[in-house]
C-alpha cells in the first residue's frame, strides 16, 4: 500500500516528539453500586532541541488519560535556551506550592542528575548535563510545575543583551572574565 504525501507528514509530526509518562494516579469514588476507578495521568513532551510542555488527562481508561495528557503537553509548550544544546545558560531556583527545585549548569560529560519527575523533563528537553535538587515535596505535579517555573525564567545572553541594549560579546565576556577568589597562600613570619 502506497503512502501517501499526508501521511507521512502526519508521521513525521507525530516521531517529533519525545513522550515521557510520569506518573498515573488511580482514583476511586464510592457510589450506591461499589466503586467506579478513573485514572490520571502526567505525561511531558519535548522535541530534544529545547522545546518542552506538560499535561494532566484524567479518564475512565488509562490510554485515553494518556492521550488526553500528551493532547495537553503539546499545546503548552515553551522553549528554553539551551548552552551549546546541552545545558542551561546558569542556575535558577523554582517554586510552585510546596515544591522547590534548584537547576544548576554542568560540565560536559556530567550527565543528567535529576530525580523523579525532573528527569523526564530533562529528558524530553534535551539537556544533557544538568545537576538538580528538590525540595519540599516529591508530589510530581508540583515538582514538574516547579521545574517549569524555573525553566520559563531561563535567560540566553542573547536575550540579556537585548535587553540591556549590548552586544552579546560584552555579556559573555564578563561571566567568563569574572574575578575568581585568590588562591595564593602568603606566609606570615
Amino acid at each position: 500500500m502506497a503512502r501517501t504525501a499526508s501521511d507521512r507528514r502526519r508521521t513525521e509530526k507525530k516521531d517529533e516528539f519525545v513522550e515521557k509518562l510520569v506518573h498515573i494516579n488511580r482514583v476511586s469514588k464510592v457510589v450506591k453500586g461499589g466503586r467506579n476507578f478513573s485514572f490520571a495521568a502526567i505525561v511531558v513532551v519535548g522535541d530534544q532541541k529545547g522545546r518542552v510542555g506538560f499535561g494532566s488527562g484524567k479518564a475512565t481508561e488509562v490510554p485515553e488519560a494518556i492521550a488526553k495528557a500528551t493532547n495537553e503537553a503539546k499545546r503548552n509548550l515553551i522553549r528554553v535556551p539551551l548552552r551549546e544544546g546541552r545545558t542551561l545558560h546558569h542556575d535558577i531556583k523554582g517554586q510552585f506550592g510546596a515544591g522547590k527545585v534548584t537547576l544548576r549548569t554542568a560540565p560536559s560529560g556530567t550527565g543528567i542528575i535529576a530525580g523523579g519527575a525532573m528527569r523526564a523533563v530533562f529528558d524530553a528537553l534535551g539537556v544533557q548535563d544538568v545537576v538538580a535538587k528538590s525540595m519540599g515535596t516529591n508530589n510530581p505535579y508540583n515538582m514538574i510545575k516547579a521545574t517549569f517555573n524555573a525553566l520559563s525564567n531561563v535567560n540566553s545572553p542573547r536575550m540579556v543583551a537585548a535587553r540591556r541594549n549590548k552586544k552579546v560579546g560584552d555579556i559573555v565576556s564578563r561571566r567568563e572574565k569574572a574575578p575568581v577568589a585568590n588562591t595564593t597562600v602568603t606566609e606570615e613570619a
